[in-house]
C-alpha cells in the first residue's frame, strides 16, 4: 500500500480525470459539484467518469455507492475510504 493521499491529493487527481473525460481544461471540482454543474454530465459519461477514477486511484466502487453519490466530496470521500 502506497502513501496515504490527502482529501486536497485526491481533488488534484479528481481534477485531471474531470478534465480528461469531459475534455475541458476549464473544470475545477470542488465538494460541492454535481452532474448539473458539468453540461456534458449526463448517466453515459458518467459511467466514463467512474471507470476513469477507479483507474486512476485503483479501487473500485460498490453499487450501493454510486447510487448514493450526491456529489464529488461524496466520491472524494469514497475514494479516500478505499485507498487508505
Amino acid at each position: 500500500m502506497g502513501i496515504a493521499m490527502s482529501r486536497e491529493e485526491v481533488f488534484e487527481k479528481l481534477n485531471e480525470v474531470f478534465r480528461d473525460v469531459f475534455d475541458d481544461e476549464e473544470i475545477t471540482v470542488t465538494d460541492a459539484t454535481t452532474a448539473d454543474d458539468i453540461e456534458d454530465w449526463d448517466s453515459l459519461e458518467h459511467i466514463n467518469l467512474l471507470a476513469a477514477v477507479e483507474q486512476e486511484f485503483g479501487m473500485k466502487f460498490h453499487m450501493g455507492q454510486v447510487v448514493s453519490m450526491k456529489n464529488v466530496g461524496e466520491m472524494a470521500d469514497i475514494i479516500l475510504s478505499q485507498i487508505s
